[in-house]
């Protein structure tokens, strides 16, 4: 095999490779041995056709695809070792020769990881957060437990008040005639949810149990069924129960029911140091981006766009396979959404050319602030990983081959990366 390789602009690059007219020879030989056992010529028994007699009846090109399927693979493979480029993209294959009897030749054209100029990347300006803590606050995440803890009681002697649970028959009619879907028994309706037309539960307010109210509204104009769409209706109404949360006292035994505390003033002193944790990790989130952002957007580079293509396919190819973990196909995702191939392409690209910056970025200032990762620190985030799988660290290890420990050794290195343009970033 022979290359020869063309730089070209917007960092492509393409790759001429030359097989041996030998090499061709064999996997020639190869297709015709895949093949001959489905050939039919009159005079021989089926799959023993000689492969001259099939070329001279269908033509010597009979088994040059299958050939060259079988070759370029391999051929490619070993000019990219060869090469030394560092190659970002799937390659787009041409073929330039391929004849019985003489070398088989074909292009290969590639994207090419660009290089970095990198602007201002210390000493970027963020926003200052607080990690103050309110009473407020903490009061709502307590009520929210209460929520969480609270009990349902049938309510006796009072009417309906805002956020009970009704439970109630109804009737739907336009211009004193019922409509199709309009009616429902014992259904359950929490008042204040929005589940019902707007309007229609807070007529409810202040009805009795087993009274009958009369429920006046006018469906939306953008409402679903075009025949009920902006016209008025009357729902007949029949209470049949209301129901209410009834929430446990905020004393030292629902702290201990709830928390691994014995007082509550303890189980309020652990939510603040808790919502305190969250702001500060909050806080630090948005440092990070403002400041990734920045840098980013103080940096040159030009993006091939075939770089772009195998990002996207990438993404893709991830959203598919998160599908298929929930039951689903892509076909059954695209039917329910109304969504498009050529649509989601589209609208992964931005977030393609985002994440291909970004990292690209951070993978310079890596190299210019001689970012070293060390053996140590493979090792720390293998145990991780170990932990994470459930698996022994050292059997992990073993498993990963040379490209995967490389791989975590860059990702390590971008995290760290990102680390210092936070460390070195200043609030404003």
């Amino acid at each position: 095999m022979s290359l020869q390789v063309e730089k070209m602009e917007h960092n492509m690059a393409k790759l001429t490779i030359e097989v041996s007219a030998e090499e061709f020879e064999k996997a020639l030989n190869g297709a015709y041995m895949k093949q001959r056992k489905n050939i039919s010529v009159p005079g021989f028994r089926k799959g023993k056709v000689p492969r001259q007699m099939v070329e001279k009846m269908y033509g010597a090109e009979v088994f040059y695809d299958d050939a060259a399927n079988a070759v370029i693979p391999k051929a490619y493979s070993n000019a990219y070792d060869e090469a030394g480029l560092d190659i970002v993209s799937q390659p787009k294959i041409d073929v330039v020769q391929i004849e019985k009897g003489k070398s088989f030749i074909f292009t290969a054209e590639v994207a090419l990881k660009p290089e970095v100029t990198l602007g201002e990347y210390k000493g970027l300006s963020v926003d200052k957060t607080s990690t103050r803590v309110t009473q407020k606050e903490v009061d709502e995440r307590l009520e929210k437990e209460q929520e969480k803890n609270a009990r349902t009681i049938t309510v006796e002697g009072r009417p309906v008040q805002d956020k009970d649970e009704v439970i109630l028959d109804f009737e739907g009619f336009v211009d004193g005639v019922a409509f199709e879907g309009g009616k429902g028994e014992n259904h359950s309706l929490v008042i204040g949810s929005g589940s019902f037309i707007p309007g229609f539960e807070e007529q409810l307010i202040g009805a009795e149990t087993g009274s009958e109210v009369d429920v006046n509204v006018t469906f939306p104009e953008e409402y679903h069924a075009a025949d009920l769409a902006g016209k008025p209706a009357v729902f007949k109404c029949k209470i049949h129960e209301i129901k209410a949360k009834e929430l446990p006292q905020l004393d030292d035994e629902f702290a201990s029911e709830v928390s691994e505390f014995d007082t509550l003033e303890e189980y309020r002193a652990d939510i603040k140091t808790k919502i305190k944790d969250e702001k500060a990790e909050e806080g630090r989130r948005k440092k990070e981006e403002q400041a990734i952002e920045q840098a980013v957007a103080n940096a040159e580079m030009d993006i091939p766009e075939a770089m772009i293509d195998t990002q996207v396919r990438q993404m893709s190819e991830d959203f598919a396979q998160r599908i298929r973990q929930q039951g689903l196909s892509m076909e059954q995702y695209m039917q329910f959404t109304g969504m498009t191939s050529e649509k989601m392409l589209s609208e992964l690209r931005p977030q393609a050319v985002k994440n291909i910056k970004t990292r690209l970025v951070l993978e310079a200032i890596a190299k210019a602030e001689n970012i070293e990762v060390t053996e140590e620190k493979i090792d720390e985030e293998i145990v991780k990983m170990a932990e994470a799988y459930k698996m022994e660290a050292d059997k992990l290890k073993e498993f990963m081959g040379e490209a995967e420990k490389e791989q975590m050794k860059k990702d390590i290195a971008v995290q760290e990366a990102v680390a210092f343009v936070v460390d070195n970033a200043v609030e404003k």
